[in-house]
């Protein structure tokens, strides 16, 4: 896959093409794919889109993409607020408290990931 950002579409799809990216047992942080994407200022944008995920016809992991410290800010966008954490600890990432532990050692950074 040609990396997103450089194809031509918009932010939202742009968003949604890392995070399929985003391997199953990580995650990453709406800052850092708007950072990835050239718009570092953009972090609420990426969330937004996030929340917006769930209407793709393409399936996003949006479970996989929280704040820079690793909390679920986003949970209440998934039907009921224990989802995102199932779908997480579904693929071997502990949560307490809405966050996840260890967060460094399951952090996907598509700035380095991706070329």
């Amino acid at each position: 896959m040609k990396s997103p950002k450089k194809n031509n579409v918009g932010f939202f799809q742009q968003v949604y093409q890392v995070a399929r990216l985003i391997p199953a047992g990580r995650v990453t942080s709406y800052g850092a794919i708007a950072k990835y994407l050239g718009t570092a200022q953009s972090a609420r944008m990426v969330g937004w889109a996030m929340n917006d995920s769930h209407y793709q016809k393409e399936y996003v992991p949006a479970h996989r993409v929280v704040n820079r410290n690793g909390l679920l800010t986003g949970k209440h966008h998934f039907g009921n607020s224990n989802t995102m954490k199932q779908l997480l600890e579904n693929e071997g990432i502990q949560v307490k408290n809405d966050q996840i532990i260890n967060f460094e050692k399951h952090f996907w950074d598509p700035g380095k990931e991706l070329i």
